[in-house]
């Protein structure tokens, strides 16, 4: 009898743990927990169900099939590219790409790999659009052309559920012989601004100079004042002995009152005749 119950005991027990076994199976399998950041795309037999999460989500066991999708900013760095510019200069490009899910269940359904997709569209729209501008604008607009890039890629990835939000053309490579003449460029600009504000410059001291000689011709006293003036200056520089020719226009202020007392007065003519 003992070993009965002993039996059944044992029978009784393995059932119970085989029970709550099957029951955390069955819990595993139907209740999933999501994160803030992930999307469960759901499908029932094969066939699209729905969008699920995050949180705890339920499901059917071995019925419901989800499909993880991550809709963080996703950044993605585009190799390098060889392009040839508008105006035949050749340059190596690389990018970056930031792009986030905007509806997981055309990015499942619709695409096989909606990442690897979105790196060649990226790398052939990058070739493209550099080969039709300019290098001047690839060195000094690359806002714009950055703009452009993002436009065409987002219009491509958007069936899909992608959104691209930026693209960043990171670094242009131009080759030594193109380095050097830019940089013979530069210099020669950086001369010919060099002469063109010399030659402002002694146009503006020509008019200065222009205008000094007007007003000293209007007024004598001015003349004689900056002659004095360069008198003391090189009095004060020089220790040697400089002899300095003094203008007659100098001394013709005091020499004409003396001149025209001095000056012979006519005869008188007598008043009556002879």
């Amino acid at each position: 009898m003992n070993t009965l119950e002993q039996l059944l005991a044992s029978e009784s027990g393995a059932f119970l743990i085989a029970v709550i076994i099957f029951v955390i199976l069955v819990l595993r399998a139907t209740l999933r927990v999501l994160p803030e950041w992930e999307r469960a795309v759901v499908l029932r037999l094969g066939r699209l169900l729905g969008v699920k999460g995050p949180g705890i989500i339920f499901l059917l066991p071995y019925i419901d099939r989800p499909i993880r999708v991550d809709t963080r900013l996703v950044t993605m760095d585009v190799p390098r590219q060889e392009v040839m510019t508008r105006d035949n200069v050749p340059v190596t490009v690389d990018a970056i790409v930031l792009f986030r899910v905007i509806d997981p269940a055309a990015a499942v359904t619709r695409i096989e790999n909606f990442i690897r997709t979105t790196s060649l569209i990226a790398q052939t729209t990058l070739r493209s659009t550099l080969g039709q501008a300019e290098l001047d604008d690839l060195l000094s607009h690359r806002d714009k052309i950055n703009q452009q890039l993002q436009t065409i890629i987002d219009e491509q990835t958007e069936p899909y559920g992608v959104k691209v939000q930026t693209v960043e053309v990171r670094d242009v490579v131009l080759p030594d012989s193109m380095k050097r003449a830019m940089a013979r460029q530069a210099e020669s600009e950086r001369e010919r601004r060099a002469k063109v504000i010399n030659a402002e410059g002694e146009y503006q001291a020509a008019e200065r100079l222009v205008q000094a000689a007007q007003m000293m011709a209007s007024q004598p006293a001015a003349l004689q004042l900056r002659y004095l003036q360069t008198i003391s200056e090189i009095s004060t520089q020089s220790n040697s002995t400089t002899v300095i020719p003094i203008p007659v226009d100098l001394l013709m202020p005091f020499l004409r009152p003396g001149m025209s007392a001095a000056a012979p007065q006519p005869p008188a003519q007598p008043a009556g005749g002879e």
